[in-house]
């Protein structure tokens, strides 16, 4: 891990995450990444070794009434050549680190409860376990609904 870098991506940064497709579900288009990368909180964290990006975190700002501030750690994924160095949890502590210095009260993600490397990382990170819960989702072309790019 010590020839790792973590950065945090802005708009000239598009490059670094279409070129790297094999780090996420699918591949990223050039106009979700030019939107994400230029969304107010929004934050894409990756790891480097040399030029090659290596795993990302994402984080999305959010703000309730009641809450505040939070950050919710989007997704977080390190290439399989990778796992279990401790990037995985170098990108969640640095994400952590961006949610303090923008004065969120927090932040939280959500995963599978047979995840357990997903568990591990984020409990070597500092998180605590809560409450069960359940999550819905809503998939919108099924539904006859189009959304926007």
């Amino acid at each position: 891990m010590t020839d790792v870098r973590i950065v945090e991506l802005g708009p000239a940064d598009r490059a670094l995450v279409v070129g790297a497709p094999d780090l996420f579900d699918a591949p990223p288009t050039e106009a979700f990444t030019d939107h994400f990368l230029t969304a107010p909180g929004h934050h894409l964290l990756m790891a480097l070794r040399g030029d090659t990006a290596i795993g990302f975190v994402t984080g999305v700002e959010t703000t309730h009434p009641d809450k505040g501030t939070e950050m919710f750690l989007y997704e977080l994924s390190v290439g399989e050549d990778d796992r279990r160095q401790g990037t995985g949890t170098a990108l969640v502590r640095a994400l952590a680190r961006v949610a303090v210095d923008r004065g969120c009260n927090g932040m939280w993600v959500g995963t599978e409860p047979d995840n357990e490397a997903a568990i591990a990382t984020y409990r070597a990170a500092g998180a605590q376990l809560p409450e069960p819960c359940v999550t819905l989702t809503w998939t919108f072309p099924d539904l006859g609904l189009s959304g926007g790019g």
